[in-house]
């Protein structure tokens, strides 16, 4: 595609403004290029242990507590090591950071942050995946807008982050209408700054959470604001963690119990719409019962896949999709898999809920 121009930034500038991209590039920790070189080697190869060994723990990342409160609701009973934290971090910048600073070793995330920090040079491998069938986002337009159409982008202001699924969504949204990159201006923008964005009409159109949107429309819709809805996907949402952790024969084992919970969470919450509607969207996301409605109607399946190889094809299409641009270098995304952990997920749950 055509070289990129974001408001006359250059691709090269666009990509050092977003993600923190330059503090990746000047200080990588010891730890990271110790990464880097057990990446050259491949995966973690060590079996997996049978038990966790007692005194191990993990430090995860549970954004809005949603892990924690999960667990609890589906009595999932204790898990078999310690957690030495619960990080409320979801973005995958904020991740990536975490990780690089060790102060998470193990978090979820949709696919495009692991693409992310490999393109800083930071190793981490996925270790679970749930896939998703319909769509978790939204383009919500700004108020007082026309825009009716992804078609309608062009020419427009769109909210673009480069590491996170909020990113690859749009662009694949692009693609399906055959727009180019140098269609449209991308305004690199962390998600947590898209609401901002669109009220201030510094962007025309920005990807919503199906859990955001209600809540914006709701102030901006009489004001002319309103959603654009596409059948794009991101299709995974994964477990990752660190290689430094995962070549840890005890923290790696610990990861691997910590799937079945996971997985285990995530389907008790799609079982029980009406007591995650009230536990969480009401009680901690202060969301009327309608609005919770509305966003649990729009939930995704469960689906965990006993063989990966339909994610390896769609991270790479996507890896591929950010090279396009010149947001990443092309590489083969293989080697972000850790293989002894497949199908681990899946065995944790009844039929149902496997592909």
């Amino acid at each position: 595609m055509p070289s990129l121009s974001a408001s006359g930034v250059d691709r090269r500038l666009f990509l050092t403004s977003l993600l923190g991209v330059t503090a990746a590039a000047a200080g990588l920790s010891g730890c990271a290029q110790s990464s880097a070189a057990t990446s050259a080697q491949g995966a973690p190869s060590a079996p997996l242990a049978d038990k966790v060994p007692a005194g191990t723990s993990l430090k995860i990342a549970s954004y809005q507590n949603v892990q924690q409160l999960q667990f609890r609701l589906a009595k999932l009973g204790d898990l078999p090591f310690k957690v030495s934290s619960w990080a409320n971090i979801g973005a995958g910048p904020d991740v990536i950071n975490a990780f690089r600073s060790g102060s998470l070793d193990v978090a979820a995330n949709a696919g495009i942050p692991p693409i992310q920090a490999h393109f800083q040079g930071y190793d981490a491998k996925i270790v679970a995946i749930d896939i998703t069938r319909k769509p978790n986002y939204l383009f919500a337009t700004k108020p007082g807008s026309e825009i009716r159409t992804v078609a309608d982008f062009k020419g427009k202001k769109l909210a673009f982050s480069q590491g996170q699924a909020q990113g690859v969504v749009l662009l694949r949204a692009l693609k399906k209408a055959g727009l180019a990159y140098d269609d449209v201006k991308l305004v690199p923008l962390t998600s947590n700054q898209f609401l901002t964005a669109l009220q201030s009409g510094q962007v025309d159109i920005a990807p919503l959470a199906n859990q955001q949107a209600p809540a914006y429309l709701k102030q901006y819709e009489s004001r002319g604001a309103h959603a654009v809805t596409t059948d794009v996907v991101d299709l995974l949402n994964l477990l990752w963690a660190p290689v430094s952790v995962l070549d840890d024969p005890a923290k790696a084992a610990a990861v691997a119990a910590y799937i079945p919970y996971w997985a285990k969470g995530q389907v008790w919450q799609y079982e029980h719409p009406d007591v995650w509607n009230e536990e969480f969207y009401v009680k901690t996301q202060n969301l009327t019962l309608p609005q919770a409605q509305s966003i649990t109607e729009l939930a995704n399946k469960p689906l965990f896949p006993t063989s990966w190889d339909e994610a390896v094809k769609w991270e790479q299409e996507t890896a591929d999709l950010l090279a396009e641009g010149g947001f990443v270098k092309k590489f083969d995304v293989a080697s972000l898999f850790d293989h002894r952990f497949e199908g681990l997920a899946a065995k944790s749950v009844s039929a149902e809920y496997r592909r």
